[in-house]
């Protein structure tokens, strides 16, 4: 993959189909398919958004979540680079998680920038199989797709159905407390039991419910959103790859640069704009 080059990769999962986007600035207009739910792994001061005829401007934060149902999105007036994943959950498999199991009157409803620490994390292990052409295996890769079909029926579908407690996982409201915690201190170390004391857990039962719920163990988590912020900053500022490395919380820089290139497939320099 190429930094200057549009890339779009499709992959067919069992219970799902995940595509993938690395796009640059554009001025016409793209669409989201019906029934996704997406990532956005860029960060945009402002797009076009428009669905069901109503349009307006958003901005957009790395790690935003989207959902739409049965109708189309259309983005325009992107001015910075996209980089997204969005997922298209078998509808059978989404129906049958719903309590109790439903017909095709469930639909997923319109969510636009949510915080959504399950969904980042589902999208962030489909997003690094597309980046680096790998397989997952079915067993994974059919456990990736009930967790996200457990989780939108319990959150984004409606009529909301009754909601169930599914033993093993966090819920979502810890969960996201958890990831706005990591947010605020990427510039900080971080060990699993800070992040275990906030979910109110023991580490162990912590990094179990964490990984069952995201599909990421908490340090890929951590991990992963460090670079992430890294890679918005190589591509919004002029700091230096040194200080962009120490400011979300990596003393070697070389280590930094190791794991970036792992984690995009870019050194951290060739991803800057020419």
């Amino acid at each position: 993959m190429r930094v200057d080059r549009p890339v779009f990769s499709v992959r067919r999962w069992p219970g799902m189909r995940s595509e993938y986007s690395w796009l640059p600035p554009d001025d016409g207009v793209t669409i989201t398919k019906p029934h996704q739910v997406g990532v956005s792994f860029s960060e945009h001061s402002g797009v076009g958004y428009e669905l069901g005829g109503r349009a307006r401007r958003i901005a957009i934060p790395a790690g935003a979540v989207f959902t739409n149902g049965p109708q189309e999105v259309l983005w325009s007036e992107v001015r910075e680079p996209t980089e997204a994943l969005e997922v298209y959950p078998d509808l059978a498999l989404l129906y049958a998680a719903v309590e109790p199991p439903a017909s095709v009157a469930v639909e997923i409803e319109q969510v636009a920038g949510a915080l959504d620490a399950t969904v980042l994390g589902v999208a962030a292990v489909l997003k690094r199989a597309h980046v680096h052409d790998v397989d997952l295996d079915d067993m994974q890769a059919s456990a990736l797709a009930h967790r996200l079909a457990w989780h939108l029926a319990d959150h984004y579908c409606r009529p909301r159905p009754r909601r169930v407690r599914r033993p093993g996982h966090l819920d979502r409201i810890v969960l996201d407390r958890v990831a706005r915690f990591v947010e605020e201190r990427l510039g900080e170390p971080l060990v699993l039991d800070e992040l275990a004391r906030e979910a109110g857990l023991s580490p162990y039962h912590f990094a179990r419910a964490f990984k069952s719920s995201t599909g990421m163990a908490p340090h890929e988590f951590v991990t992963m959103r460090r670079l992430e912020r890294a890679k918005v900053m190589l591509l919004g500022t002029r700091r230096s790859v040194p200080e962009i490395a120490y400011s979300v919380g990596y003393c070697n820089v070389s280590h930094f640069r190791r794991l970036f290139r792992r984690y995009t497939g870019f050194a951290p320099s060739g991803l800057r704009p020419s």
